[in-house]
């Protein structure tokens, strides 16, 4: 009996450690958001502890949404995401290192790169797709499951993808590796 019981504890702790997905080691997560600025009509987004909440509420950016959870820390399987700033556009675009190589940005008038965080190139168990959609001099970045309706009835178009990240909520659909 004790065997039998030692076995089931055993094979219940290795399927629920393994079980984990992506989301191990939760110290090294990073919740991600996206920020309006209605007086520039500009979206950008931001990892936390990348701003203070105040600095941006003085900045004049509201509406602050979490849009998925990335790693602070690289890794295999991972990319880093850099943050881009045009002075004359006043557009941030958070672009992934294998994106644009940095004179390509430099040459469409970005400056300031920055590291925020490090998502996955790889779909896996509790992922959700990273797109960025473009309208005029703006790029924004929006998960698989934000509301494009309102974003395509803004005008924005041309959805590409960029990377991984973790839902924003423990309640969404679960995505199995394939």
């Amino acid at each position: 009996m004790k065997k039998t019981f030692f076995l089931l504890t055993t094979v219940l702790a290795t399927a629920l450690y393994t079980n984990k997905g992506f989301s191990q080691g939760s110290d090294e997560l990073v919740s991600v958001y996206r920020w309006y600025n209605a007086a520039d009509k500009n979206f950008v987004t931001v990892a936390d502890g990348e701003y203070q909440e105040g600095q941006m509420l003085n900045w004049g950016w509201k509406n602050k949404t979490q849009i998925f959870t990335a790693y602070r820390n690289p890794a295999p399987d991972r990319v880093a995401v850099n943050s881009w700033f045009n002075p004359v556009t006043k557009d941030q675009a958070s672009i992934a290192e294998d994106e644009y190589t940095d004179d390509q940005m430099l040459k469409m008038g970005y400056t300031g790169k920055k590291l925020q965080f490090y998502a996955l190139t790889r779909r896996g168990p509790n992922t959700i797709a990273v797109y960025r959609w473009h309208k005029g001099d703006d790029w924004v970045t929006i998960p698989e499951e934000g509301d494009t309706d309102a974003y395509i009835k803004k005008g924005y178009r041309h959805k590409t993808y960029q990377y991984y990240g973790i839902p924003r909520a423990t309640d969404v659909v679960v995505y199995n590796q394939l």
